[in-house]
């Protein structure tokens, strides 16, 4: 983070410990040995329709900033029996990853699990691993999805979890159940020996939580009666009254979370307490307390604090933890970034023009946006960007909405009695103490890495050099790679789509070989099976009637499938953009052919001066980038000049030779092939860099002398899957006057929006034939990877 965490010290009637507890120092190895990170995806909408396409967008997180411990994400749909229809292997950009799952048409009607996880992550509890149900439609499955009458269960939290005689106590009553909880409901106190006397009364602040205070006494039996609309009835049972012990109270406000620390009867068998504050694993408060005052309130600042849940324990003079309590920092302001659109122009005119601009802002490199007709469910309305980041990616108990916590109508109150209800799960302080800490079987790697092996004569080879020839067809482009004493070939920091062809020879072959040698590959990391039973769902298959009809929202779906099949076609039928494709296609055979897999990379811009007419001639490479790539600036300096990525130096490659800038500015854009600028991370010939690259390839470059060998053999690895392009009509152009009637739900779907540091970023798109509002999703992560850009609003 960048406004980090600090250790604070209070003052008063507390006095600061100087040398490190156990807890602290088991807290500590923790931290810096198991960092925890947890998942948000954001879906194009919130249920589908077989044949339909899913497009999600990933944000992987550690702690409260994106992470960049893990480099891919693992994505696998299971239907209900946990049979795994699909799975998607994702690369990860500054912890952002985009995708799509193709669900076929014969898919029958039932509730899928989306599951997704990091490498990193499966070394921990599979619980913080994100597992997203979503309802699929099919009318021509014999079965079809109806609502589970389910009924809820309703549990009794007391404050820090102590009940003692005499003191005032905050109880939290919490209802979960399998499908969906009531979201009117009450309920009231009583004494067991006087059940017809409401000792208090109370109704939920939502469909999970309610709270009520009570001054418990010793020798009563207390009951909650918890009763919703229907007339659905429960008793809970409240905890026996404790004749001594502590009772930790916590209020946060926007300025400051403020503490108690209450007991009751204590032994003298502690000479005094210690008060630890954590925050993502990380400790951010220590004290000490002599002696307990029930009268003393304790202060901890936010102004060094970040939104997030904080735990506060409470220690004895042993280390045995006495109180514990969950709160979170400074509900009121949430801090985030919400952008203000400008010159919004949106219409309700059936397949009219809308556009918006998101305003300039040089902290932020891209944006995700998803555009959608108002009547259709967004994913983000019960589980947000922010519910995940603060809320739900570290707390595994199910909570029916939870982005309602972090709305602008926010209950703060509930979102507290809420944590009341809960434990911190990461860790156990009694068991880090101990040290019993997580097994690591999972190493984070960065990018797809794969080990091989050289056999010659059935035998592993040791120290033997293999030249590795990589393109379409041999001679393209040659590296040399040495196995290790066993024998065995590493190839790591790899980025490339679908598979990748490449051949390879021994670079000394022994004259009686015969051709008796072999080399084979296979990827370090794969997926990891899931042990654990998929959630229950709130639905339930019946068998469909006879004279069953679609509903609304699946009869749209199936009219805007055919629909898309129309605008498809006619997208692919465009001649310009199929003139466009052939230059692509011909872009992208010469940058394959060029590029060594080390220089290839997802986030790349690509000139080509072969195929490309358009492009003009320059006699400084360097100065002719200027103004043509995002983020990129390009100055003299003492003479020569240099090229820097968004304030990052960055490396300059001449046929993928690392060179002083001095060496190509003065090459002629007549004498290269491609240059290409490649943003942030790439493997650099299987090194490594992390701002990024300007790879220009010479035309000398482009038809290299080919090496001929009967001996050379092939081998093909499996890179990452490709994402299907979101393809949406222009109705501007004429060219879409066939598509009959459009339902589109998803109007506009950008997962890589690039930022413009001095420009505008434009957002444009076409009504289908009816909608009359738009929910606009906006979504972003400022270059430091510590502040989120959120915009979720319905306009006009």
């Amino acid at each position: 983070m960048s406004k980090k965490l600090i250790t604070l010290f209070a003052i008063s009637a507390i006095y600061c410990l100087n040398a490190q507890t156990k807890a602290e120092e088991a807290l500590k190895t923790f931290e810096q040995k198991y960092p925890q990170e947890k998942i948000h995806l954001l879906l194009d909408k919130s249920s589908y329709t077989a044949g339909e396409n899913l497009w999600f967008k990933s944000f992987v997180f550690d702690g409260y900033t994106t992470s960049t411990i893990s480099t891919t994400l693992f994505v696998e749909l299971y239907d209900s029996n946990k049979n795994q229809i699909s799975k998607k292997l994702i690369p990860l950009i500054n912890g952002e990853g985009s995708g799509n799952i193709s669900l076929t048409g014969s898919l029958k009607e039932d509730v899928y699990y989306i599951r997704a996880y990091t490498s990193w992550m499966a070394n921990f509890n599979e619980d913080f691993q994100l597992i997203k149900p979503i309802a699929v439609y099919n009318p021509s499955s014999p079965e079809k999805l109806i609502a589970n009458p389910t009924s809820w269960v309703a549990s009794a939290y007391p404050e820090s979890g102590s009940f003692i005689d005499g003191i005032n106590t905050k109880v939290a009553v919490r209802l979960q159940a399998n499908g969906t909880t009531p979201s009117d409901w009450e309920g009231y106190v009583i004494d067991s020996d006087n059940p017809d006397t409401k000792i208090t009364t109370f109704k939920g602040f939502d469909q999970n939580i309610g709270v009520f205070n009570i001054i418990p006494k010793t020798g009563k039996k207390y009951q909650v009666i918890v009763q919703d609309k229907s007339g659905q009835k429960q008793n809970i049972v409240l905890p026996d009254v404790s004749a001594s012990g502590i009772n930790l109270q916590v209020v946060s406000d926007k300025d400051h979370v403020k503490y108690m620390v209450k007991s009751k009867n204590l032994s003298q068998d502690s000479q005094y307490y210690t008060v630890l504050g954590t925050i993502n694993n990380q400790l951010v408060y220590k004290a000490k307390i002599n002696k307990i005052n029930n009268e003393n309130q304790y202060s901890i600042s936010n102004s060094q604090l970040v939104n997030g849940i904080l735990q506060l324990t409470v220690f004895d003079d042993k280390e045995n933890v006495v109180s514990n309590r969950l709160a979170f920092v400074q509900p009121q302001l949430l801090q985030f970034k919400q952008p203000s659109l400008q010159s919004v122009s949106l219409k309700d005119t059936p397949r009219g023009k809308n556009s918006f601009d998101i305003p300039k802002d040089a902290n932020y490199s891209n944006y995700t946006v998803l555009v959608l007709d108002a009547d259709t469910k967004s994913s983000e309305e019960d589980q947000s960007l922010l519910s995940s980041l603060w809320l739900t990616g570290d707390i595994t108990s199910s909570i029916t909405n939870p982005a309602q916590y972090f709305t602008k109508n926010r209950n703060t109150e509930a979102l507290d009695a809420l944590l009341i209800s809960e434990k911190w799960k990461r860790f156990e302080w009694k068991s880090i103490m101990t040290g019993n800490y997580p097994m690591i079987k999972y190493q984070p790697e960065s990018y797809l890495s794969y080990k091989g092996k050289v056999n010659i004569q059935g035998k592993p080879a040791p120290n033997t050099e293999v030249n590795l020839i990589f393109g379409s067809e041999p001679g393209s482009r040659m590296s040399q790679i040495k196995s290790d004493n066993n024998g065995f070939l590493t190839l790591n920091n790899l980025v490339f789509e679908d598979s990748m062809k490449f051949f390879y020879q021994l670079n000394s072959e022994p004259k009686d070989l015969n051709n008796n040698y072999s080399v084979y590959f296979q990827p370090t990391s794969n997926f990891v099976p899931y042990k654990k039973s998929l959630p229950t769902s709130s639905y339930k298959l019946v068998q469909r009637p006879a004279d069953d009809k679609p509903s609304n929202e699946v009869s749209r779906s199936l009219t805007a499938l055919n629909a898309q099949k129309v605008i498809s076609g006619n997208i692919t039928n465009i001649e310009e953009i199929k003139l466009k494709g052939e230059v692509k296609n011909k872009t992208k055979k010469l940058n394959d052919e060029l590029s060594s897999p080390g220089f290839k990379s997802v986030n790349e811009q690509v000139f080509d001066f072969v195929n490309d007419s358009s492009i003009m001639t320059s006699t400084n490479v360097l100065k002719w980038l200027q103004g043509r790539v995002a983020g990129l600036t390009v100055q003299m300096q003492r003479g020569s000049y240099t090229a820097s990525l968004r304030g990052a130096q960055v490396g300059i490659y001449l046929d993928e030779m690392l060179v002083d800038p001095s060496q190509v500015e003065n090459i002629s854009t007549s004498d290269i092939a491609i240059i290409k600028v490649i943003k942030g991370f790439f493997a650099g010939g299987f090194g490594g860099g992390g701002n990024g690259a300007i790879a220009i390839y010479s035309r000398r470059g482009a038809s290299p002398d080919k090496i001929v060998s009967s001996k050379l053999r092939q081998i093909t690895l499996t890179g990452y899957d490709k994402e299907f392009p979101f393809e949406s009509p222009d109705y501007g152009t004429g060219n879409f006057k066939d598509v009959t009637q459009d339902t589109r739900s998803v109007l506009y779907w950008n997962s890589f929006l690039e930022a413009q540091p001095e420009e505008l970023s434009r957002v444009q798109f076409y009504n289908n034939d009816d909608a009359k509002k738009y929910r606009i999703i906006i979504m972003g992560y400022d270059k430091n990877n510590d502040t989120p850009l959120y915009y979720n609003e319905v306009m006009p």
